[in-house]
């Protein structure tokens, strides 16, 4: 096959490049554009500042060369409707046309901005951007829901910092974060996640995230969509807005619970960090503890000083034990007076109870009964019947009677020999005691009273035996039976 054959002019790209370059600035020497700023973020690096200058169908884009930027009067903003002069250029190296500005100035508000004031105005003086609204966030949420586009660095970003921080069971929703459907699909999102029963099969989030990288007030315009916001404000659950870099402002920041800088911001907000956490719980168990041994030596300590100050048992008992010597001393000598009282009772009783007295009290009694019997017998030997009939009931009742009297006699005097064996000493010797005689015949009470060497008279129930005191007590022997009379005792204890 034969090639087309034509004379026109072959051009190489530089060619057609420079043509259509020298082309527009010859026919767009210098102009006045009015439009909207959008896309700045400030100058470059290289001091150079890039965004574009747009109205509702088109735009194009702009640069200020860093010896203009820094002679401007008013600096451009974002959202900033301006009229900029300049000359229109292209750029080869992307076949791009530009604006060059050598100056700028202000045109009004922006019209997205303006329709986003008065946007935020409507709704905030609905209430949906009241701080009472606001819900705290949860301190350790075990499940987080994060609502953003799964192919972008924002919910790697998110997830690798919730890995570093304290991980997290994380349901992601897939939406579009850019577009004409975003508002729509992330408002879908918010009450999809509050549709979640809390006992379900899916785990229902304690947080939502919503996440978008930086962009411009154009990329950024589906999250001050009115659905959005709504949804963000009726959420039950707590909502983190991370929509954009930290200069950029949507409607729903407004309407979340807190707002973060950044995605990664977010998910520093949404869990503390595992380690802190661990070190702090650690910290809190070592407190504790030390606590509760400062508490104990203080308890320890205070019952010391109790203890110091409490009597000692000695003390306690030394009051009773010297009332008990008292009273046993007391003891010892009311026996002692208690016996020589019954003793003197006893002697005085004595003579009136003595068999003599008795006996001669019984032939009283026996005589004169003699004699009345005596008389008796002459009454009735006399021819008086009628004093004989008067004796002889009175004879025979005077028998039984003399017979009841005598019992009765006799008895007390018994009663009173008993009294009189019980009280006498002798009784005491008879059961194996012995009295202790001094020189001087008297009752020896004590053993200081008497001296190593002395003859003492020891009083047995069948005699008297005499004794010396040793200057020591007798050694004890083998248990012997023991004999019926001991004749020579090398001392002996007072029987009181």
């Amino acid at each position: 096959m034969e090639s087309l054959q034509t004379n026109a002019h072959e051009f190489t790209v530089t060619e057609i490049s420079q043509s259509i370059k020298r082309t527009v600035e010859d026919k767009f020497g210098h102009v006045r554009v009015r439009g909207e700023i959008g896309g700045y973020r400030g100058p470059h690096a290289s001091g150079h500042a890039y965004f574009g200058l747009k109205d509702d169908k088109a735009k194009i884009d702009a640069v200020i060369w860093r010896g203009v930027f820094s002679k401007l009067a008013i600096k451009p903003e974002e959202g900033m409707e301006v009229i900029a002069t300049g000359k229109l250029t292209t750029f080869p190296g992307s076949s791009k046309y530009q604006i060059v500005i050598e100056h700028i100035e202000p045109a009004g508000a922006g019209a997205l901005m303006a329709l986003l004031e008065q946007r935020r105005k409507q709704l905030a003086a609905e209430g949906l951007f009241d701080a009472d609204r606001k819900r705290e966030l949860p301190y350790l949420p075990q499940t987080i829901g994060v609502i953003t586009s799964p192919t972008g660095a924002v919910i790697r970003d998110i997830l690798h910092r919730l890995d570093d921080r304290f991980p997290t069971h994380v349901i992601v929703w897939p939406v579009r974060v850019q577009g004409d459907t975003c508002g729509a699909e992330v408002s879908r999102a918010i009450e999809g996640f509050n549709a979640i029963k809390p006992n379900g099969p899916i785990k229902r989030p304690d947080l939502l995230i919503v996440a978008r990288g930086g962009g411009s007030i154009e990329d950024l315009w589906g999250f001050n969509d009115e659905a959005v916001v709504r949804a963000t404000a009726d959420s039950t659950i707590p909502i983190i807005s991370a929509v954009g870099h930290e200069t950029d402002i949507t409607l729903i920041d407004y309407a979340a619970d807190k707002r973060a800088p950044t995605p990664t911001g977010a998910a520093e907000m949404a869990v503390p960090v595992k380690a802190e956490l661990v070190n702090y719980v650690e910290d809190l168990g070592s407190r504790t503890r030390n606590a509760q041994l400062r508490t104990l030596s203080n308890f320890k300590d205070r019952m010391r000083a109790v203890a110091a100050a409490m009597p000692k048992p000695q003390e306690l008992t030394a009051t009773a034990r010297q009332r008990q010597d008292m009273a046993t001393l007391r003891l010892g000598n009311a026996l002692t007076q208690f016996v020589d009282r019954k003793r003197a009772q006893l002697g005085a009783v004595a003579p009136r109870v003595s068999p003599k007295s008795i006996e001669q009290k019984h032939s009283n009694l026996r005589e004169r009964l003699t004699s009345l019997g005596s008389r008796m017998d002459q009454g009735l030997k006399q021819p008086t019947s009628r004093a004989r009939l008067r004796l002889e009931p009175l004879a025979r009742a005077m028998s039984p009677a003399f017979k009841r009297l005598l019992e009765k006699r006799q008895a007390l005097l018994e009663s009173q020999s008993k009294l009189l064996n019980s009280l006498s000493y002798k009784g005491v010797l008879s059961r194996g005691y012995a009295l202790v005689l001094d020189a001087d015949g008297q009752v020896a009470r004590s053993a200081k009273a008497l001296e190593a060497g002395e003859g003492v008279t020891l009083r047995l129930s069948d005699g008297d035996v005499g004794a010396q005191i040793s200057d020591k007590p007798p050694q004890k022997t083998k248990k012997q039976a023991k004999p019926k009379a001991k004749k020579t005792i090398d001392g002996q204890e007072s029987l009181f």
